[in-house]
């Protein structure tokens, strides 16, 4: 049994969490509402507040070895999903640079990163997006959501556009991220 898979989740006051009978989980709060559809070979109780997952021995559709895997895995993302519908997610990035600027309108990104050209991204409708540009200080990046995944997603799309790399630590980073530096050739060549 997954050690994941075993702990149950609380469900906070707010957040309303159903389960259909083809396994899809609903949960709905005051951030927004997420699904999430769930393996058969694992099954969701809810009980006074608490959601267990028990793995369901008697389906062979697929091995133990998976079905262990599963039960964790499935605990985990209906486990983001609560959290994020009832406080949501942030990630903070910054833009490391001489020249390096960033600007919204709404949902739009507009990044000037020392190319010939801007980048242009449209952030989806679940992200909400805020840019902060201060004198003296990098720019910044402050995305929210419910969904983890899909947060997760959109920072590491955002940070191919240029990433940080070890020689002078420029790109675009997470906020506290520490860029292990490397000294350049003529460091060595002596």
């Amino acid at each position: 049994m997954s050690r994941i898979g075993k702990l149950p989740i609380t469900i906070p006051a707010g957040v309303n969490v159903t389960v259909s009978d083809d396994n899809v989980v609903t949960v709905k709060g005051k951030e927004g509402e997420l699904t999430q559809a769930v393996h058969p070979s694992i099954k969701i109780n809810i009980n006074e507040g608490q959601m267990t997952f028990e793995m369901d021995e008697t389906n062979d559709t697929v091995e133990p070895k998976q079905r262990h895997a599963f039960h964790g895995l499935y605990r985990a993302l209906v486990s983001n999903m609560v959290v994020g519908v009832s406080e949501g997610y942030t990630k903070q990035m910054e833009l490391v640079g001489v020249g390096y600027r960033v600007s919204n309108q709404g949902n739009l990104l507009e990044f000037a990163l020392g190319y010939t050209h801007p980048i242009l991204i449209m952030l989806p409708n679940e992200i909400k997006v805020e840019t902060k540009s201060e004198r003296n200080q990098n720019p910044q990046i402050i995305l929210k959501s419910c969904d983890k995944h899909l947060l997760g997603q959109v920072c590491a799309k955002i940070r191919s556009f240029r990433m940080p790399e070890p020689y002078k630590g420029k790109g675009i980073l997470f906020a506290g991220e520490v860029i292990r530096r490397k000294s350049g050739k003529s460091a060595g060549a002596k």
